[in-house]
């Protein structure tokens, strides 16, 4: 496979006084055959004191690999059973659907719990329009962080669990809602995460305001929590983000911090937030 280099758009730069913090905005699906690098990161990063990421909440294909090695006995379906056994039967029927188009083996995946399956069928079904969950810009940048010497904070978000975590207590309820919200977003979802994935390989952010995240893609994070809706979810990944920027905007110093693009872009989100705050910062 041919791939080509990609910096994305470029970082947002908030700033007051000495204290600076660069926003690199994140998303997921990103084409298939590109590789990440960006010079305005690498270049910041040598004068840097920390790098902030927050832990992932998706499951992704990587992340199942390294649980088949580290904790199995959380990825299959228990008792005997196979995915028809446990799934509703006109959620299976649309999983078996979806699944008939990217594969001809009519029993893949059936050993798999829900979730993990609904994984593979949505990794295979971006695969087949050049999507794929593997460049994480998060995983990215503790890389860099690590070659420059730069310290890594892990920015924690009260309440909302990361997902293979869960996947110890998740419900069956909670497991629908999630795999339900993926068959969604294989079914019609696409087209929009081709052209978010296309405007982010091509720095176009104006293109990128007009393409907000699907809906379905807080559907199952929100199921996650305890039961409060989507927007709740949101808003405390928001405030811990506000929380945690500031912080690093307080005294003299250089940050980069790694936030998912749509909390920085919507209306009421976390640049207007900063904005509001007096805070001055350069978009890309």
């Amino acid at each position: 496979m041919v791939t080509s280099e990609r910096a994305g758009p470029g970082m947002w730069h908030v700033h007051r006084g000495a204290a600076n913090v660069w926003i690199l905005g994140s998303i997921a699906p990103l084409p298939r055959d590109i590789t990440w690098r960006s010079k305005q990161v690498e270049t910041v990063l040598e004068s840097t004191s920390q790098v902030l990421v927050q832990r992932p909440l998706e499951i992704s294909i990587p992340r199942i690999l390294w649980m088949l090695i580290a904790d199995r006995s959380q990825l299959f379906v228990r008792g005997g059973k196979r995915l028809k056994d446990v799934l509703p039967p006109d959620l299976h029927a649309r999983f078996a659907a979806q699944r008939g188009k990217v594969t001809d083996d009519a029993g893949k995946w059936e050993r798999y719990r829900p979730i993990i399956a609904a994984a593979f069928l949505q990794q295979a079904a971006f695969h087949q329009v050049n999507l794929s969950m593997r460049l994480d810009l998060g995983a990215a940048l503790r890389i860099l962080a690590k070659k420059h010497g730069v310290r890594v904070e892990e920015v924690k978000v009260a309440g909302v669990s990361d997902m293979l975590d869960a996947l110890k207590t998740m419900s069956p309820p909670t497991e629908r809602t999630c795999v339900e919200a993926s068959l969604t977003l294989v079914e019609s979802g696409l087209p929009r995460l081709i052209d978010r994935a296309q405007a982010w390989a091509g720095g176009n952010v104006e293109r990128l305001e007009n393409l907000p995240e699907l809906k379905e893609v807080d559907a199952c994070r929100a199921a996650l929590d305890a039961g409060r809706g989507a927007s709740d979810v949101i808003a405390r990944i928001r405030q811990t983000w506000l929380n945690v920027i500031e912080k690093y905007l307080q005294n003299a110093g250089t940050t980069i911090a790694v936030v998912n693009l749509d909390l920085l872009l919507e209306r009421g989100g976390l640049l207007d937030e900063l904005r509001a705050k007096g805070y001055d910062y350069e978009a890309p």
